[in-house]
C-alpha cells in the first residue's frame, strides 16, 4: 500500500531527501500504524505532537490504510 506523509516543521529534516518540501510517498507492505510507520522512517516518535489522518486527528496506535494521507506536526511555541 502507498500512503502520504507529510511532515511539518522540523520533522521534514527526518524525511529521506527524495521528499519534496516535506510531503513523501511511502510504499508499505502489510498492515501498520502510525507509530510502526514513524519507527520505520525514524521519525522521532515523542516528537509527534499533533497527529492527522485524512483530516482527523488520530495517535500513535490509529491504523494506516492504503491512500491514507498522514500529517505530522511537532510541539510548537511562539508567541
Amino acid at each position: 500500500m502507498t500512503v502520504e506523509i507529510r511532515c511539518h516543521a522540523t520533522l521534514r529534516d527526518y524525511l529521506p531527501e527524495s521528499a519534496k518540501k516535506g510531503i513523501y510517498q511511502y510504499e508499505l507492505k502489510g498492515e501498520k500504524n502510525v507509530r510502526e510507520v514513524a519507527n520505520s522512517l525514524e521519525l522521532p516518535v515523542e516528537e509527534l505532537h499533533l497527529i492527522i489522518v485524512n483530516g482527523v486527528q488520530k495517535n500513535l496506535d490509529a491504523p494506516i490504510q492504503d491512500g491514507d494521507r498522514i500529517g505530522l506536526f511537532p510541539p510548537v511555541g511562539g508567541g
